[in-house]
C-alpha cells in the first residue's frame, strides 16, 4: 500500500501544478508554448495516476468495514472519481491535441480559461477532501 506521505506528496504536486498552470494560461500567448503544454500534460498524468492509486488502494478497507460512515465515504469518493474522470475525458476531447501533446484553444481562450479554472477547482476540492475526510477515515478503520 502507498504511504500517506506519498499520497500527500502527490497532492502537493498536483496543487502546485494547478497554481502554476492557472497563472500561465491567463496569457493566451503562453498557452501554446511547449513549456505550458508539457506542464499541462504532466498535470493531467499526475491527476490520473493519483486517482488510480487512490481508487485501487484505499477503498477496499472502507467497503469491508462494518461502519456505515466508512462505507459511505468510500462510495462517495468512488462516485466522485467516476465523475471527475468523465469531466476530464470531455475536457481532454475538447481542448487537447494528444497526438501533438498540445492544446487546441484557437480563438476560444476565454472559454478555455473558464473551463480549465473549473477543472482545477474541482481537482483541488478533491485533493482537500481526500486530506480532510478520506485519509483520516482510512487511518481510523485500519488502525
Amino acid at each position: 500500500m502507498i504511504s500517506y506521505d506519498e499520497l500527500n506528496t502527490q497532492n502537493h504536486k498536483i496543487t502546485e501544478l494547478s497554481n502554476v498552470l492557472a497563472t500561465l494560461i491567463k496569457d493566451r500567448t503562453l498557452c501554446d508554448s511547449d513549456t505550458c503544454c508539457s506542464l499541462f500534460y504532466n498535470y493531467m498524468d499526475k491527476v490520473n495516476e493519483h486517482m488510480q492509486i487512490v481508487d485501487s488502494t484505499l477503498y477496499s478497507d472502507l467497503l469491508q468495514s462494518s461502519s456505515n460512515e466508512a462505507n459511505n465515504t468510500a462510495k462517495n469518493f468512488m462516485s466522485g472519481s467516476q465523475e471527475i474522470r468523465r469531466i476530464m475525458k470531455g475536457y481532454v476531447r475538447k481542448w487537447c491535441d494528444k497526438q501533438h501533446k498540445g492544446l487546441s484553444i484557437g480563438a476560444k481562450h476565454d472559454e478555455f480559461l473558464k473551463e480549465t479554472d473549473e477543472m482545477f477547482e474541482m481537482i483541488l476540492n478533491r485533493v482537500q477532501d481526500e486530506m480532510e475526510h478520506l485519509y483520516p477515515m482510512v487511518r481510523k478503520i485500519c488502525a
